[in-house]
């Protein structure tokens, strides 16, 4: 089954993620963000004061949502339950588009710690059944993330020939997340260029960048729990004028600064896609 979506493209260029400890300081004095991104599973379900927060956010921004828990590449059987209390929550707000990771959850899901899954045809398989069976449930195309990983079990296919696999097997979007190719390139050892010139870009829904830690020459961790790095930027950019200029959502989960420096970040963004070149730009 295919779902177009024709009602899920992210409209505008920049966007934040709605984090309950920024709500007071956007309300003050409302940013001029192009959308909010959320993840369902904080917010589903929430009466009182979460769910004003949300009816504010939501009259003011467009959502979008980037779950944690699905687990499209695990085990256990897909939370068929969970799925249809997404449908309604995303159908009740209205919610733009609907992204997952790219991996598994531990312990047979709802765990939010994301785990590699093997670069194998078996698993592609797998996990675009998976997707494909998500999607059917949810009435919708979604997009899947490329995530950071530090180990590689079973590999037999590169990184990038995996995800376009599922991609094309599942018929479902990417969320390229500019930082997590950054990261894997120095983790793994690859061209970070190379991998983005062999996304296909007509499967892009948009971009993620954040960022992260350094701990050592070869080794980043993905955190973020920091300003995006120089390295990251300059990806991002070269992304824009080699992929075309896509919505963009800078994630900060952890040590939160004052918003002032989140919507400095965002100028950054907005900078690097006004830049592009004007034939690169997405139609």
């Amino acid at each position: 089954m295919s779902h177009n979506n024709p009602d899920s493209r992210i409209p505008g260029r920049a966007g934040l993620g709605l984090r309950r400890e920024l709500i007071p300081a956007m309300q003050a004095a409302p940013p001029a963000l192009d959308f909010v991104e959320l993840a369902p599973e904080n917010w589903m379900d929430m009466g009182g004061r979460f769910h004003t927060q949300l009816e504010w956010a939501a009259s003011r921004y467009p959502l979008i949502s980037h779950g944690l828990s699905l687990s499209l590449g695990g085990p256990a059987p897909l939370d068929t339950v969970f799925l249809k209390r997404l449908r309604r929550f995303l159908d009740s707000w209205q919610v733009r588009l609907y992204s997952e990771h790219l991996s598994y959850c531990g312990d047979d899901g709802h765990l939010y710690d994301l785990l590699p899954i093997p670069f194998t045809d078996e698993a592609v398989r797998h996990t675009a059944e998976r997707i494909r069976t998500a999607q059917d449930i949810l009435g919708r195309r979604i997009a899947v993330e490329n995530v950071s990983y530090y180990a590689a079990p079973g590999q037999a296919m590169d990184e990038i020939t995996f995800v376009n696999a599922v991609l094309d097997e599942a018929d479902c979007e990417l969320l390229l997340d500019v930082n997590n190719v950054y990261v894997n390139s120095v983790n793994h050892g690859y061209d970070a260029r190379a991998f983005l010139a062999a996304v296909p870009a007509g499967r892009i829904a948009y971009i993620h960048v954040a960022g992260h830690r350094q701990e050592a020459p070869d080794l980043i961790i993905d955190t973020h729990g920091a300003a995006v790095a120089d390295p990251v930027w300059e990806l991002l950019g070269w992304t824009y004028a080699r992929l075309g200029v896509y919505p963009t959502l800078l994630e900060r989960d952890f040590q939160m600064p004052p918003l002032a420096e989140l919507l400095d970040e965002l100028d950054i963004i907005r900078t690097l896609q006004r830049d592009a070149k004007p034939e690169a730009r997405r139609a």
